[in-house]
Order: C-alpha cells, then structure tokens, then sequence
C-alpha cells in the first residue's frame, strides 16, 4: 500500500506536500473590511437619521446593503481567493435572481396599467 503522502516514486522531481492549514491573512485586512462594514452601517442608519424617503431611501439601503454583503463574501467567507468557477457558481444566481425580480416587477407595472386602461380600475 502506498503511503499518501508520499509524491515522489521516481517519476520526477520532488514536489512538496501541501498542508492542511490554508491561508493565513494579515489580521490588518480583516479590521480594514470591519471599519469599512461599520461606515456602511453608520451610512445605512443615517438614511433613516436624516428621514430621507420614497426611491432615494430605497437605493440606498440597496447599495449599502449589497456592498456590505459584498465584502463579507469576498473576504470572511474568502471568496476573492477562490477559483473563478466557484466564484460564478455562487454569485451567478444571485444575480440572474435579481434580473428576473427586475423583469417581473416591469411586468406587474404594466399588468396594472393595463387593467386601469381597459378595465377601469378593477
């Protein structure tokens, strides 16, 4: 029985054995992510502080909601050193979610608008 860790039969040179301990990141990245998700989160309060209202409120809860998530994916769960397949696999749907939520409230504006046009409110 060959012992796993074992690389080198003679086909070649030595390569080293990789170990189980993964990637070490400096602890200055992970304060910098979390100053920057505190800024964002002041930021999200402050729309609601300074009592903004109707489609500005709305896109900025959005952004600020979408870049915190943003950060936290790409460096707490280590997304940015992922493969790119992994990375398409878990953020494509997300997305194609989004777009077709988009598509679908474009579609119920008009649905209402037509049954205001032709059926008189109903």
């Amino acid at each position: 029985m060959a012992h796993a860790a074992h690389i080198d039969e003679g086909h070649g040179p030595s390569q080293p054995v990789a170990h189980a301990e993964g990637q070490q990141h400096p602890i200055k990245l992970y304060l910098v992510v979390w100053g920057w998700l505190f800024v964002l989160s002041a930021c999200s309060y402050l729309v609601d502080y300074f009592a903004l209202q109707g489609l500005l409120r709305w896109s900025l809860i959005l952004i600020f909601m979408m870049l915190k998530a943003g950060l936290i994916v790409a460096v707490f769960m280590h997304m940015k050193w992922e493969r790119l397949a992994l990375v398409y696999a878990i953020t494509v749907p997300p997305v194609a979610l989004l777009v077709f939520v988009a598509i679908m409230v474009a579609e119920s504006d008009y649905t209402l608008l037509t049954r205001m046009l032709f059926l008189g409110g109903k």
